[in-house]
């Protein structure tokens, strides 16, 4: 699961883009991956996560992406920003002429105009109302309702950019002026679905051409014209939601090397390279498809018996070692960029929320000091993550890598030392304090994934021990259920996967309405660090603020970290060229450059 919007896009490193295709006709490649795409837009609420992210990274070409070694490179061939002016902090985009979606109708202001209209609060006149389920229950009986569903926050991001963006070089770029001081404004403008696209999906009876659809946005999003805004933006909260190939061409629209051309729901995706493609490094393959394998094992046995070339995962030390003894298989082992953590919903009328207690905060949160004082963290690390990595540790914090001064400064303060070892007794007396007996809390976790499973029963039989009883709710489904099934579990084991090096990104985790608060989570002192976090520029004050930001969390007894994975990629040596990144989307991050090896040919 992704913890913010993923930055993607393509360029080559360090040598001229090819003009031609490169790609080997008739050549094709299956890769694994644990979860299936459920959402082809990867900047709503409900769309942000890894499995999602990764097709579109392979069919969509924004303006930078980081490489393997965490340096952000900018996609020149695709596009330009400048900045202006440094006060106000005033950016120009610019997209190169040429560059098309695959219906053919040229990338530029529009997309860029529907970026900000979705990511800014400016243009939503109402408020979303939610059934038991997170389905939003009023968007679609709203006259001129304008609601995007993609987790803007007041004041936050690209939120700071309140004046509409002006329009510029014949249609291919905008403007953007921030209001004030914005230290991650070069990871805040990406690029998502198709303007043109998504009008043509919200008014199918009106035959609108793409250039035209283009214009009518670009003149509603001027004019606040809220009538016409409505269902573009229903559609676009809505409409690329899909489990299977859809029939409308417009939902998988793609201005990158490739397309997606079939579908199948929890089996695969399959993306064609297209034939126009010229703005970015050529890919080889004709066609990638994505299988969905959630078994770390069954990732390995595909991979042993040539169902795919690559596979990645959270491995055991047994699947490690099984790894290590194949034939015709490279592989990297290497710490990852995400982080396994627990967090708790406080807003759902469950075991955690003070609603539950007739409002009663403290009762709450002490209920939830009590749960996390059981959680088995130490001997997760011990059983499950040692025998992997043996000088492996509880990690210390939820807004530092660990190695970074910030990571030792909140480690020294102990934000969640109070939870590195099990205290039973202490959350008896926690649960007596609060006068509440024998709780039950829903756990949602990925069913199919070894190692949640085995996270799961420690967490559950040391829960029992405080007289605690921690219902299954594995699920398939689980990164889905995590905003559209707030009321179906009261906490949710999975991991945090940093997409950038972005200094605020944890903002949309944890403050009131953000991307990836899907539990309620709200503290005015937070909100304050974050909003003061998005325009310091001195790094001293930064690390201050999220130290700040961490001691606050673990006083809320909110979430708690675990520990940093040790990634696994495995390959084939039938593929060449497979560089596994410590950032999202790791090894998919230069699908451009994998080619037919010399093994491959014989």
């Amino acid at each position: 699961m992704a913890s913010v919007v993923a930055v993607a896009a393509l360029a080559l490193s360090g040598c001229s883009v090819p003009k031609t295709s490169e790609v080997i006709k008739g050549t094709s490649i299956s890769v694994a991956w644990n979860d299936p795409l459920q959402e082809y837009n990867t900047l709503s609420a409900t769309g942000n996560s890894a499995a999602n992210n990764n097709i579109s990274y392979m069919a969509n070409s924004p303006f930078n992406y980081y490489d393997d070694k965490n340096k952000l490179v900018k996609n020149t061939e695709f596009g330009t920003y400048t900045v202006e002016k440094k006060d106000p902090l005033t950016v120009k985009y610019t997209v190169k002429e040429g560059v098309k979606w695959s219906d053919g109708v040229q990338v530029g202001a529009a997309d860029m105009m529907m970026t900000w209209a979705a990511l800014t609060t400016h243009l939503n006149n109402v408020e979303a109302e939610y059934d038991a389920d997170g389905n939003i229950t009023n968007q679609a009986a709203l006259d001129k309702g304008v609601f995007f569903n993609a987790g803007a926050v007041k004041g936050q991001g690209l939120d700071l950019v309140s004046k509409t963006p002006t329009i510029s070089d014949n249609n291919r770029s905008v403007t953007i002026v921030y209001d004030k001081p914005f230290v991650d404004w070069e990871l805040s403008f990406p690029i998502g679905v198709s303007a043109h696209g998504t009008v043509q999906l919200a008014y199918p009876d009106k035959k609108y051409s793409g250039d035209a659809a283009n214009k009518a946005f670009i003149k509603a999003v001027q004019d606040k014209d809220y009538t016409f805004l409505s269902p573009v933006a229903k559609s676009w909260s809505n409409d690329y939601k899909f489990l299977d190939m859809p029939k409308e061409k417009q939902k998988l629209l793609s201005d990158g090397p490739y397309v997606v051309t079939d579908l199948k729901d929890q089996q695969f995706v399959t993306l064609t390279a297209r034939k126009d493609y010229t703005w970015g490094p050529s890919p080889k393959y004709q066609k990638i498809t994505v299988r969905v394998v959630g078994d770390p094992q069954a990732q390995i046995t595909a991979l042993q018996n040539g169902e795919v070339k690559i596979a990645e995962g959270q491995p055991t030390a047994d699947l490690l070692t099984q790894i290590k003894g194949l034939s015709g298989v490279k592989y990297k082992a290497a710490t990852e960029s995400t982080y396994e953590h627990i967090d708790l919903q406080v807003t759902n009328g469950g075991v955690f929320d003070p609603k539950t207690y007739g409002g009663d905060a403290a009762k709450a949160q002490l209920v939830r000091e009590a749960f996390l004082k059981t959680v088995p963290r130490q001997d997760i690390v011990d059983k499950l993550i040692k025998p992997l990595q043996p000088d492996a540790v509880l990690r210390a914090s939820l807004q530092f890598v660990p190695g970074t001064p910030g990571y030792d400064a909140v480690k020294k303060e102990g934000a969640y030392a109070q939870y590195d070892k099990v205290d039973i007794e202490g959350a008896k007396a926690d649960l007596a304090k609060a006068g509440v007996t024998s709780p039950k809390v829903r756990f949602l976790y990925g069913k199919t994934n070894t190692r949640r499973q085995q996270e799961f029963e420690l967490v559950r039989q040391s829960a029992a021990l405080a007289g605690i009883t921690v219902i299954d709710g594995g699920s398939e489904t689980w990164g889905a259920d995590l905003s559209s099934k707030p009321n179906a579990y009261d906490a949710a084991l999975f991991g945090w996967q940093a997409t950038s090096l972005a200094v605020a990104q944890n903002q949309a985790n944890y403050t009131p309405g953000g991307l990836n608060n899907y539990y309620g989570w709200s503290d005015k002192a937070l909100t304050a660090i974050y909003d003061k976090l998005s325009t310091e520029t001195d790094t001293a004050k930064q690390d201050d603020l999220l130290v700040q930001a961490d001691k606050i969390i673990g006083q809320q007894a909110w979430s708690v970290p675990i520990f940093q994975f040790p990634g696994v990629t495995a390959w084939s040596d039938t593929v060449t060229n497979v560089k596994p990144a410590f950032l999202a989307p790791q090894y998919f991050w230069n699908f451009w450059e994998w080619a037919p090896s010399k093994a491959a040919a014989k």
